[in-house]
Order: structure tokens, then sequence, then C-alpha cells
């Protein structure tokens, strides 16, 4: 083609080959086809669909005390194919421009053009969003990975947001979202989990496990350990071991 093409998927599945890459076709697959690009599609059975948008662009310089327009051939996305999370506002700004498009309403054209810079918008703050997600994503396993090597240790909720350079209150938010639990919680369940395996090595009492994963206290331990499994740390032994 000799123009620009979005393609939002809707449901259905299938493949759908770009410039000799294939991309695996789901709700919410979105495609960016640059001119001269060849493509194709192979719909797989049953009921789907999809949103698609034919535009040309232009770009416009300043130069030497005049305004040069430039055709708008070259790529505008990166990539041809991304999956979309939470792709609800994407396919609603979609569906309102191909709407408007499809009813021709007086002044359609330039409405069509206002609504297809939303629909980029729409795009734009999608991924950035996605983005985001995927950055603090690696920050939590990157303290879950930091909590499994410091088991034996007492680690506070300061250090560990001074190791992935967030403010705590953040750190607290993402971690929760991402894992269900609260950061020290979470740390707490790892050492629960841990003294369960020492416990039943068989080769440790109580206050040797309490100490060997940062516990001062036994007692506090021993507490910690009934809330999270039902039973004393004695008792867990007894039932497990001795049945």
């Amino acid at each position: 083609m000799s123009h620009h093409e979005l393609i939002l998927f809707t449901g259905g599945s299938g493949t759908i080959a770009i410039d000799k890459r294939h991309y695996s076709i789901k709700k919410g697959m979105l495609c960016y086809i640059s001119p001269g690009l060849h493509h194709t599609f192979e719909p797989e059975a049953g009921p789907g669909g999809f949103l698609s948008v034919h535009f040309s662009c232009a770009e416009v310089e300043w130069s030497q005390n005049q305004w040069t327009i430039h055709e708008g051939m070259k790529q505008l996305m990166k990539k041809t194919g991304k999956q979309l999370m939470d792709s609800y506002e994407v396919e609603a700004s979609f569906r309102r421009l191909t709407t408007c498009w499809n009813e021709k309403k007086p002044g359609y054209p330039f409405a069509a053009r206002t609504l297809l810079q939303q629909l980029f918008l729409a795009i734009a703050d999608n991924v950035r969003k996605q983005n985001q997600n995927f950055a603090s994503s690696l920050k939590v396993e990157r303290i879950v990975d930091y909590m499994q090597r410091n088991l034996s240790k007492h680690i506070t909720l300061e250090e560990l947001a001074e190791l992935v350079q967030l403010s705590s209150t953040y750190l607290t938010r993402i971690f929760k979202e991402s894992t269900g639990y609260s950061v020290i919680a979470y740390f707490n369940q790892m050492k629960i989990d841990k003294a369960k395996e020492l416990l039943l090595d068989g080769d440790h009492k109580v206050k040797d496990v309490a100490h060997l994963l940062g516990f001062a206290d036994e007692f506090y331990f021993s507490r910690l350990f009934k809330r999270s499994e039902g039973i004393s740390p004695i008792d867990y032994y007894s039932k497990n071991v001795h049945g």
C-alpha cells in the first residue's frame, strides 16, 4: 500500500505476516504497517474481528525562511506488532474514529483527523503505562531475589527502597500490586517457608532456626510462625516428622 495502516484485533486467532515477520493474533494485538510493506493475514477457525484505519501524513520543515512539506513515507512506529494490555481505551478510540468515518456526517474529514490524533495519544499512553509496569516488575523481581539471598539478615523497607532507587511509599505500592503482600510480610513469609525446611531436617532446634533466619527473639519467631501456619514450630515438627 502507498499509505500507513493501523490494525487492532478485537478477537479471533490467526497469524499476520508483516515484512517476513510473523505475529500470533489475539485480542489486543496492534499492528502498524508502513507504506510499501508487504503483509498477509491467515485467519484460523472461529469468530474474530479487527478495526483498521488507513492514513497518510506529511512532515513540515522550516528551513531558510520557508516551509517545506515532505511526504511522510518513513516508518512512524519502531515495532510493527505489539500486544497491548488493557486495550479498552485504545479500542474505544478506534471505534469512535471508524464510526465517524462510516457515518460521514457533515465535517467528518476534519473530525476523523482529530479522532486519529486521539487514537495516537491513546496508543502512546497505553504503551507508556505498559513500559512502566514492566520496569516496576523488574524492580520487584530484584527485591525478591535480594530477599532470597539474605534470609539470615534483618532487612528494612528503607534499605530495599534504596536498592532499587525508589521511595519507600512507591515501592510499597508496586510490591503489593505485584505480589499481594506488603514488603515485610513477603520477606517474613519467605523466612517461614525456609524455617519449615530447616525444621524438617531435624538438625536444628527452634532457637537455632530463629537465629539462622535473623530473628533475635525466638518467641517472636514462634508467634510469627503460628500466625502463618496455624501451629507452633514445635508442633509443626512433631506433626510432620513423627506423624
